[in-house]
This record gives C-alpha cells, structure tokens and sequence, in this order.
C-alpha cells in the first residue's frame, strides 16, 4: 500500500493506511497544518512531533498508542483547533498537555485512564472536552477554570459526583454524565446560567433538587434509566416553562 498521502497543501493524511510507524518524511513537512494518522496500527508516537510547530490540528484516533510524548506540549504555539487521541490504549495524559492553553477541542475518550491530569485547568482554550469511557471515578478540582468551555462529555465512567469547581463553568452548554453512578444531581451544577441540555441517563438518582427549576437556560433533561418520579414537582416545574424532561 503506498504511503503517500494526500496531496493537500498544508496536509497529511494517512487515514487507514495500515501504518504500524510514522513515516519518517513527516518530521519533515515543518510546514504541515493538518496531520491525520487515524486507524492505524501506531503503538508510539516520535518525539519527532514536536518539530511540527504550525500543527493546528492532530488526529491520532484508533490506533494502540500507549503513551503520548512529552514533546506534544511543544505544540502549544500552533494546536489551537482539534487533538483527537480517543480509542488508543493511553493509561494517562501527560502533564506536558496541558500546555496546549489554545487548543479548543480535545477528544481523549475510550482510553483506560483512569484519571484526568490535575492541571487540565490550565488548558484555558478548551471549548469542547470529551472523555468518555475513560475510567473516571473523579474530575480534577482545576477542570472548574475552563472557563471557555461549552460542551463536556463525561459518559460511561464511574462518576460518583462533581467537584465545586464546576461551579465555574459558566459558558457550558451541554454536559453529557449518562451511565454512571451519580446518586443526586451534582449540586455545583446549580450555578451554570447557560446550561441547555443535561444528560444523566443510567445512573442512580431517584429525586431531583428543588433548584434544578432555577438552571435558566435548561432546554432538555434526559432522566431515563434512573428512578426520578415523572409527576414529581421539579419535573412538572420543569415542563410548564418548556424544558423537555425524559423520565
């Protein structure tokens, strides 16, 4: 199979190319934007990478990666639109990426992590974070300084709670938390001015808070798969502003 990518200006791609190592002409193409090596068979990204300073995105998804170089954080200059690293074999985020505090969208979910790196907060530029199916019992108390952040989904972990930090995420639109193992609804969510559509199916709650009518902006609450009462008073509080609530 030829490895030649794309011939795109500013673009490498080598989707599905059966790659098991990067090519060595990518370290290369200094000049390159745009770099595609997902569903391939990488195990370890070179430290290489962090040659490719005017990289605005960077998609490593699918492949068996175990570990991300430290020289990712030398990117912070130019990766200011998407990381894609979901679906690799990651047990950790290096603390080094969190030097990325321009990049807006960052997918590392589907990895065995287990944990988030404590100084995720400092990555300022997140509008979107995505870190489902990652092993997550908690959230760093810094996540609550993304104050950029608009869209947050954390499914398919082992959530039990939220920290107060999250209090502070007053840009957050969405915030998906279905199938885990949340038994009230997180109280730091009471402060969110602009959250519109809150997912919390497949986790442990039987009630709602009596402030949840108080959210302003809340368009949808998915409910189903917990054991909330349909004709409780928030849900019906919840329905007669026109929120859709699914029990």
């Amino acid at each position: 199979m030829a490895l030649t990518p794309r011939p795109t200006p500013g673009h490498l791609n080598y989707w599905r190319a059966g790659l098991s190592s990067v090519p060595e002409e990518v370290w290369r193409h200094h000049d390159c934007e745009v770099l595609i090596l997902a569903d391939n068979r990488l195990t370890r990204l070179p430290s290489g990478l962090g040659r490719l300073r005017r990289l605005h995105t960077l998609d490593l998804g699918h492949n068996a990666l175990t570990e991300l170089p430290e020289e990712i954080g030398s990117l912070a200059a130019g990766l200011t639109r998407f990381l894609y690293v979901h679906d690799n074999r990651l047990t950790a985020l290096p603390d080094a990426l969190c030097r990325l505090d321009r990049l807006g969208y960052l997918n590392a979910g589907d990895n065995p992590l287990g944990r988030l790196p404590e100084g995720i907060g400092a990555m300022a530029g997140l509008v979107e974070l995505r870190v489902q199916r990652a092993g997550l019992a908690a959230l760093p108390e810094s996540v609550g300084r993304l104050r950029g952040l608009r869209e947050l989904w954390l499914g398919g972990n082992a959530l039990t709670g939220l920290p107060d930090g999250v209090a502070g995420l007053g840009a957050l639109r969405e915030l998906e938390l279905r199938d885990n193992a949340l038994p009230h609804v997180p109280g730091a969510l009471r402060g969110l001015p602009l959250l519109r559509r809150l997912d919390l199916r497949g986790n442990r709650i039987d009630a709602l808070p009596s402030w949840i009518d108080g959210l302003p902006s809340l368009e949808k609450l998915d409910l189903r798969w917990n054991a909330v009462d349909d004709a409780a008073a928030p849900v019906r509080a919840l329905r007669e502003r026109g929120c859709v609530v699914l029990t």
